[in-house]
């Protein structure tokens, strides 16, 4: 297909595409191509990714050996649905029990990681026989009209909660604790603090606790390293699960080991996956025990659900990750990052936190008086597009820089991304449009 000019496809998006499908800049990006850590837009202009489709590019752009195992299976089925049975998707299935904490060992598959949280959910109430549910401030479960009213952000919410039942806890934001504390000498009050939410919000029994180890969309708040496990044991004493959602920490993401959650040394009941999962192929999953596995009861089917496309993707990704040694690579890079990133921070006041694990990092911008700056971040934003990079945003005030390359990401791709974030940050600070600080 030959592109079309930049306009064209711009003025078919804004007639033909629902408005609620927003973009990011000014002048909203056309992607043409992409390779490796780089995208090209319809004017042959090429930028350095560092939001990899919201952390779902994983591997890297159309990286070969995946888009070859895609081909493979394409010449032999492309669709089967759940009503049969597949060899990619039993291959996956044993994968992920290989290789999640604890005793998770049954998965269900379907196609995005707002349909994985759902069925975990349903799951859980099936299995204990309870209905209210405990989810976080700040989290972000996804765009079904159910998730929305478990997502802590009014900004997705375009209908109000249709989940009776659903509570919000307060987030483990240390950087702005709800309640004015400090960690260490706060004794994780924002977890402990989940018990009176149960004994006060809900009937006492709950269904589950669902939560991001990292909160993506809220600004990858990164809770303490105590915190899950004190919620683990107040959720178990109220009769419910622990639902790990690992949407965006996923498949070595953290650098600590292949989910999140691993880094808080805390094994789920259940767990939920996507995005990076199959490196840009729709794809969600929930893995349970084989108990709460077994509390779902038939009939149910997913259309798409186990497609054995987008499974042998799935393990196609599992393998590389493994055997290219990229959970290392994030940990190693990540850790360069880190350090660039806070170096940033004591150079620029308008950086107010530093946050994140491996090659899931962020920057919140602030004002003088330490509140959130969305203008900052917008700035930041054009100035970093018009040099070649591409960024992410996040928090209830979009006021994060979300950073999420590929997990094969160098660190002279590091330092070239950083170099454009200190040109833009300067840039800010020198012509004084925005206050920084």
């Amino acid at each position: 297909m030959d592109a079309q000019p930049r306009s064209e496809i711009v003025s078919k998006k804004e007639r033909y595409i629902w408005p609620c499908a927003n973009t990011y800049y000014r002048e909203p990006l056309v992607v043409e191509r992409a390779e490796g850590m780089r995208v090209w837009d319809v004017e042959g202009r090429s930028y350095l990714d560092f939001f990899g489709g919201v952390l779902t590019v994983s591997i890297g752009h159309c990286d070969p050996e995946i888009n070859a195992a895609i081909a493979t299976q394409m010449k032999k089925v492309q669709h089967t649905s759940t009503l049969y049975i597949n060899q990619p998707l039993v291959e996956l299935a044993e994968k992920l029990a290989e290789i999640t904490p604890g005793r998770l060992q049954q998965s269900y598959f379907t196609n995005s990681g707002t349909e994985a949280d759902e069925t975990a959910l349903v799951a859980a109430k099936l299995h204990t026989g309870a209905q209210e549910v405990v989810a976080l401030r700040h989290g972000y479960s996804g765009r079904s009209q159910a998730m929305m009213g478990v997502t802590g952000h009014s900004s997705w919410k375009v209908l109000p909660a249709s989940v009776p039942g659903v509570v919000h806890a307060a987030a483990p934001y240390c950087y702005r604790c709800p309640f004015g504390l400090s960690y260490p000498s706060c004794e994780l009050r924002c977890a402990t603090d989940v018990e009176e939410l149960i004994q006060t919000a809900t009937s006492g029994t709950i269904a589950a606790f669902l939560a991001e180890p990292i909160q993506g969309v809220g600004g990858f708040i990164t809770p303490p390293k105590e915190y899950f496990k004190v919620v683990r044991d107040i959720v178990k004493r109220y009769g419910g699960l622990l639902i790990i959602d690992e949407v965006q920490t996923g498949w070595g993401r953290t650098g600590e080991a292949m989910f999140g959650i691993s880094y808080w040394d805390v094994a789920p009941d259940i767990m939920t996956f996507a995005k990076g999962m199959a490196n840009g192929v729709p794809i969600g999953a929930t893995i349970a025990t084989a108990e709460v596995a077994a509390s779902y009861k038939p009939l149910t089917f997913s259309t798409f659900g186990g497609n054995p496309v987008t499974a042998a993707a799935a393990l196609a990704v599992i393998r590389y990750v493994e055997e290219k040694q990229l959970i290392q690579n994030a940990k190693e890079t990540g850790g360069y990052f880190r350090n660039k990133l806070e170096e940033l921070k004591d150079k620029y006041p308008v950086i107010g936190d530093v946050r994140g694990l491996g090659l899931m990092q962020s920057l919140e911008l602030i004002y003088p008086d330490r509140s959130p700056n969305p203008q900052a971040v917008a700035a930041v934003f054009e100035k970093t597009r018009d040099a070649g990079l591409l960024i992410g945003k996040g928090g209830l005030w979009g006021h994060v820089i979300r950073l999420g390359p590929p997990l094969t990401c160098s660190k002279s791709e590091i330092d070239e991304a950083v170099k454009i974030l200190d040109q833009a940050m300067s840039a800010l600070k020198q012509t004084g449009a925005v206050s920084c600080g």
